[in-house]
């Protein structure tokens, strides 16, 4: 509405205070929600991680498990009479020796990967609180 005496073009409309706190309420719940579905994806993400290490540990262990069990065999034999059989045993128990340090080394490895925080969410959550207390930054 201009005012005839001005020439003024009509001054907008103003929101009362009511629809603006409606909004950031709004806004706050959508904020909060995609925060959450952050960290959810984030732990999803570090719950896999820590999966496949743990396999790979368990790995690990199966592998040293049966190396001890071959080595004593291979012991056996080789000490109660020397056979090809058990220079075989004590063989194949290398292996699994070989295999076991290369899965617990790799599954290791793969641990220290693994955070339990989820940092993309804390950053953003740090950058949201800072918007908060200063929102014309």
């Amino acid at each position: 509405m201009s005012s005839p005496d001005t020439g003024l073009p009509p001054a907008p409309e103003r929101e009362s205070l009511g629809e603006l706190v409606g909004e950031l309420a709004q806004d706050l719940s959508r904020l909060m929600r995609q925060e959450l579905e952050l960290a959810k994806a984030e732990l999803r993400d570090e719950a896999k991680k820590a999966g496949k290490a743990g396999g790979m540990l368990a790995g690990a262990g199966f592998a040293g498990h049966m190396a001890v069990v071959l080595l004593s065999l291979a012991a056996v034999f080789a000490l109660g009479a020397v056979m090809p059989l058990g220079w075989a045993a004590l063989i194949v128990a290398a292996v699994w020796g070989i295999a076991g340090f290369a899965l617990y080394s790799s599954g290791r490895a793969k641990l220290r990967e693994v955070s339990p925080k989820p940092e993309r969410t804390v950053e953003s959550l740090e950058e949201d609180a800072e918007w908060a207390r200063h929102p014309t930054r």
